[in-house]
């Protein structure tokens, strides 16, 4: 099953951890979106914050 996506942290478009690039790499958007959607869930809701960090324990780092 090769043509099975997984998700990653990205290591190229990396601001802090990498989560918002893997997400935009896995979902085929804008990393500027995924970015711009955190930061919405950070200051509105109040888990964006809690997910990101969860996301950055959990998910694994691209391979080289």
């Amino acid at each position: 099953m090769s043509g099975e996506k997984k998700l990653y942290r990205s290591r190229t478009d990396s601001k802090i951890f990498g989560v918002c690039g893997g997400m935009a790499k896995y979902f085929d958007v804008d990393v500027t979106v995924v970015r711009i959607l955190f930061l919405i869930g950070i200051f509105c809701v109040g888990g964006g914050l809690l997910a990101y960090l969860i996301c950055a324990l959990v998910m694994p780092v691209e391979p080289i």
